[in-house]
């Protein structure tokens, strides 16, 4: 899976037709990830886009996704070799406009 696994003119979030439920997002190898929880760190600058996402995997209850959204290219590559150490597996970094969608799932 690469760092940046994206193919063009494809939605990276699909909700539910009624606006209501869970955010879920689809890879770039067509899974389907139910979000838990999203982290935005737009404006940030490290460390905190690590710590914010050490926090948010440590309220996580296994197996949940958490989207982390980061404008700081140091930051993005940060957080997957992180990911280990903090009882989580890196899933994908999606590149969109001017940001990433990092996204983390408990172990």
């Amino acid at each position: 899976m690469g760092l940046f696994g994206r193919r063009r003119n494809e939605s990276l979030h699909d909700r539910p037709s009624d606006g209501a439920g869970p955010m879920r997002a689809t890879l770039s190898d067509d899974r389907v990830v139910e979000i838990a929880q999203r982290v935005d760190c737009l404006g940030d600058s490290c460390p905190r886009p690590q710590l914010m996402t050490k926090k948010a995997l440590s309220n996580a209850a296994a197996q949940e996704v958490i989207e982390v959204l980061i404008d700081n290219p140091t930051s993005v590559e940060a957080i997957p070799p992180m990911c280990p150490g903090l009882g989580a597996t890196h899933l994908e970094t999606i590149k969109a406009d001017r940001q990433w969608h990092v996204y983390v799932r408990k172990d």
